[in-house]
């Protein structure tokens, strides 16, 4: 077993690594946003902006909204979907990064090629969790464009994620 000193190195690295990830995915899909026409800042459409209510709330709001209930048994004013959005979208990043420091990379695999792999299962996970919580159809009523640009942005962010690891590691 790890000392605890290595254990939260491994910690902070996949914090670092999976905030690194988040950001790499999110400039792809906005990049893809502006492609259509899409005329908010990157800082804008990031965070959320005018965000004022579960109507349009996307999933990782609703998720907050979720938890906020359970926990405190009371739902969040509207006005609190945009933080709502912003913690869970971070908090989701940031925490498979983490898990996945402390248990994915070595010296021996391909962090680009593991990363990718990591990236899928997050995915894959994303859609069994959205859809439980019907939150998301389950992923075969989906068409494969929409999968695949899904799916492309979740390379991304995992092999982002894993490189940054590895480095910070000095695997490579």
């Amino acid at each position: 077993m790890e000392d605890n000193g290595k254990v939260v190195a491994h910690v902070v690295r996949g914090a670092i690594a999976g905030a690194l990830g988040t950001i790499a995915m999110d400039l792809l899909w906005f990049e893809r946003y502006t492609r259509s026409d899409g005329k908010a800042s990157f800082l804008a459409w990031e965070t959320s902006a005018g965000l004022d209510s579960w109507t349009d709330a996307p999933a990782p709001a609703a998720v907050g909204q979720i938890i906020a209930k359970r926990i405190f048994h009371r739902d969040l004013a509207p006005t609190h979907a945009r933080t709502a959005s912003n913690a869970m979208h971070w908090a989701t990043g940031i925490g498979w990064g983490m898990l996945y420091s402390v248990r994915g990379p070595n010296r021996l695999n391909s962090p680009i090629v593991a990363g990718a792999l990591f990236g899928t299962m997050v995915w894959l996970q994303s859609y069994a969790v959205l859809g439980t919580l019907r939150l998301y159809k389950p992923i075969w009523q989906y068409d494969a464009r929409t999968l695949c640009k899904d799916l492309s942005a979740h390379l991304v962010y995992g092999a982002t994620t894993g490189s940054t690891i590895s480095i910070l590691a000095g695997y490579r």
